[in-house]
Parts: C-alpha cells; sequence; structure tokens
C-alpha cells in the first residue's frame, strides 16, 4: 500500500493487495446495505461512513486481518456474545482475513453504530447554550 493519500473509497480499496480486496468490497457492500443514507467517505486515510455529519463506522485493511472501528462500551455490552470471538482493543475490532468476513455481525455493528450516532444527533437537536438574558440598559444596584 504505496498510497497514502486517497481520494475515495474506491480509490483505498484499488490500493488494497489482491487477497484481501474482494473481502474488503464485500465488507464496504455490507456497510452500505446497512446505512444507505451513510455519506461515503475518506477519513484519517480509511474509508468512513457519516450520518448527520458524523462518522459512524470505518473500515481498514491489515495485511493479515481487517478492523472496524470504533466500538463503543453500549456495542460491547449489546453485542457481546456475538463478537467473543474476535479480537478486540481499543475500540476495534479484528476480523483475520483467513476466515470468511462475519457480513451479518458486521451489518448489525453497522446498525447499532448509526443507533448510537442517531441517538447523538436527535439529543442534541435544540441542545444549543442557553440564550442570555437581554441587556435592558438599567444598571445594577440602580432603582
Amino acid at each position: 500500500m504505496a498510497k497514502t493519500n486517497y481520494a475515495s473509497v474506491d480509490d483505498y480499496l484499488a490500493a488494497q493487495p489482491d487477497a484481501s480486496r474482494d473481502r474488503l468490497q464485500r465488507v464496504r457492500g455490507t456497510i452500505r446495505k446497512a446505512l444507505p443514507t451513510a455519506e461515503e467517505t475518506i477519513s484519517y486515510q480509511i474509508p468512513a461512513y457519516k450520518l448527520g455529519g458524523v462518522a459512524a463506522i470505518y473500515f481498514a485493511g491489515w495485511k493479515e486481518h481487517f478492523s472496524i472501528y470504533p466500538v463503543t462500551r453500549t456495542m460491547l455490552a449489546d453485542l457481546g456474545d456475538e463478537l467473543a470471538g474476535y479480537k478486540i482493543s481499543k475500540g476495534t475490532i479484528r476480523f483475520d482475513f483467513s476466515d470468511a468476513p462475519p457480513l451479518r455481525l458486521i451489518g448489525r455493528i453497522a446498525r447499532h453504530r448509526a443507533n448510537e450516532v442517531n441517538g447523538k444527533l436527535a439529543s442534541n437537536v435544540g441542545a444549543s447554550k442557553p440564550a442570555r438574558p437581554k441587556k435592558t440598559g438599567a444598571k445594577r444596584g440602580t432603582r
């Protein structure tokens, strides 16, 4: 992977080794199916899927595995049994290329992240800073 300035997910996938490209394309397709309204982009030089301008999920290919980011505490609590067979560390799930990609699980992970992001977006609607009281021109301490 000599190129490190990807303009699109297509560019990213084209730069991947032949042995892993097909699996990564299947991961991409699964995420796109699970998040049909997400904006597909490159962030931190890896594929990212944004909802309402917020990155919901990323994936990246490595020499012997691919990773999905981020793994949240809520996700671990909700999907823990399904994730038990995979290496999880520092907000990352690793899936070995030697195994078939667990596409159904990846779809569930993507939808879970979408629910988390959409929940945060919904809770932020109208949650701007409270308005300051208008100044009336009267000086403090005078009656």
